[in-house]
């Protein structure tokens, strides 16, 4: 019965590319939007952010999907998806970037949701394959978003083999399967994370807030923990930095303008 809403930037890319931005890291999104006023508002806020747009490309015919969401806290957050029959990102192809500059970058995040549907998939798997820095794949399992879930399994593996870190909650990980991988981060939500590093067991403990609106929480979490490694942290205190932005995001109604930037984190960790 809602006759008026908010409108924010959302989604895994630019969720995360918002937060890395606001922690001080140079970020660039590589994705696609509509060439309408949506793609234009996407555009002109992550440029306003300090993300690097050049990469995120103009799809000619499919319009930037928007995405409701109900908030229901604690812990009830339903999500109404418009990405039928396809998206503007799930037209990803390799002429929509540099991939030697994308290869070259220190860090890449790539999203399960990508492998969804193709031309992404295909693109997402090489741009993996052929990264020289470190990867991070985010399992990002949304089954609705899936013409055919019982493909995410072998997708799931076959992008966990080309990144050196799976993030993913509980729901995510038991979904894929991918359990056999060097070094898997767990978010446990309310519970922490727990990260599984070549044999050895970490557990992070949460940071406990009132929370307003989980939406975006896990997409902080990555882009902290992104951060931290730039960093030189170890992975469990990457993680921890991770818990403290995603409880902060959940505190708050936005997702991408919600992020927290470098001076929130560190007063929280105090």
């Amino acid at each position: 019965e809602v006759r008026t809403y908010t409108r924010f930037v959302g989604g895994f890319a630019g969720n995360v590319a918002a937060g890395l931005a606001r922690l001080g890291v140079r970020a660039a999104i590589v994705s696609r939007v509509g060439a309408e006023g949506h793609g234009d508002f996407v555009r002109a806020w992550l440029a306003g952010e300090g993300v690097d747009v050049r990469f995120l490309a103009t799809d000619p015919y499919w319009p930037t999907p928007p995405t409701f969401c109900e908030v229901w806290p604690p812990d009830r957050f339903p999500i109404t998806f418009y990405r039928r029959p396809t998206a503007p990102d799930w037209q990803l192809s390799p002429d929509d970037f540099d991939a030697e500059e994308v290869a070259a970058a220190r860090l890449l995040f790539a999203t399960g949701t990508g492998l969804a549907q193709s031309p992404s998939r295909e693109t997402t798997l090489a741009a993996l394959r052929g990264h020289r820095g470190t990867t991070i794949f985010d399992l990002d399992w949304r089954a609705t978003l899936w013409d055919k879930p019982d493909e995410y399994p072998a997708l799931a593996a076959e992008a966990a083999a080309a990144a050196d870190i799976v993030l993913g909650n509980e729901e995510e990980v038991a979904a894929s399967g991918v359990t056999d991988v060097p070094t898997l981060v767990l978010k446990r939500g309310e519970r922490g994370a727990t990260v599984y590093d070549r044999g050895e067991e970490t557990d992070v403990p949460s940071f406990p807030v009132e929370v307003v609106n989980g939406l975006g929480a896990g997409d902080a979490f990555a882009a902290a923990l992104g951060h931290g490694l730039l960093n030189g942290l170890s992975l469990a205190e990457a993680a921890r930095r991770g818990n403290v932005a995603g409880a902060l995001v959940a505190s708050r109604l936005a997702c991408s303008e919600a992020m927290p930037r470098l001076v929130e984190i560190e007063g929280a960790l105090v």
